[in-house]
């Protein structure tokens, strides 16, 4: 029986690089656009993919670098720091879970890109720490290091006390993600 065609299974990883998407840009728009962007890198470049490898790690290797080269370049442009512009943006919470959601999203976004990166990959995203080591291109120590600095630091922001706070970090950021398909951060 031939194999299938990765570019076939593109389209089933679209919701998962635009979580992870969103996770590393804090912007809807951005990350759509970074998500684009990776899909034509990824197009293009098809012929570089070897059958048989993890296509999903490999396009979430492409969306990490094409985020990182994009930060790189912007270093020497003047962004809303502050966040008045986009905080003028926010559409005030409904309910007592939406209070919740704005506070989990304030104390992710102030997690260094690195922590906020392996939180994602392992917490939300599901990849095991070694596959999310192989596409940071980092030890698995690092990685493991990186999330557990993000999970204290986000109980530490949160507020949350003994283990319950720190099991409560990947499920937080789980239902994050999977709400950020249709919202903006």
């Amino acid at each position: 029986m031939p194999e299938q065609d990765p570019r076939e299974e593109l389209v089933g990883h679209l919701p998962a690089m635009r979580a992870f998407a969103l996770s590393l840009t804090r912007n809807g728009a951005q990350a759509d656009d970074l998500v684009q962007d990776t899909v034509v890198k990824a197009w293009t470049n098809f012929d570089k993919f070897k059958p048989g490898t993890n296509l999903r790690a490999w396009l979430f290797t492409i969306l990490r670098n094409t985020f990182y080269s994009g930060r790189r370049k912007a270093q020497r442009e003047v962004a809303d720091v502050d966040g008045v512009f986009t905080a003028s943006l926010a559409e005030k919470p409904a309910h007592d879970g939406r209070l919740q959601m704005n506070d989990f999203l304030a104390a992710f976004a102030k997690l260094p890109d690195e922590q906020r990166e392996a939180l994602a990959l392992v917490g939300a995203s599901g990849f095991s720490y070694e596959e999310a080591a192989d596409m940071c291109g980092v030890a698995i120590g690092t990685i493991k290091s990186r999330a557990n600095r993000a999970r204290v630091r986000l109980a530490e922001l949160l507020e949350l006390e003994g283990e319950d706070g720190l099991g409560m970090t990947d499920e937080a950021t789980m239902a994050v993600l999977a709400a950020q398909g249709g919202q903006h951060l």
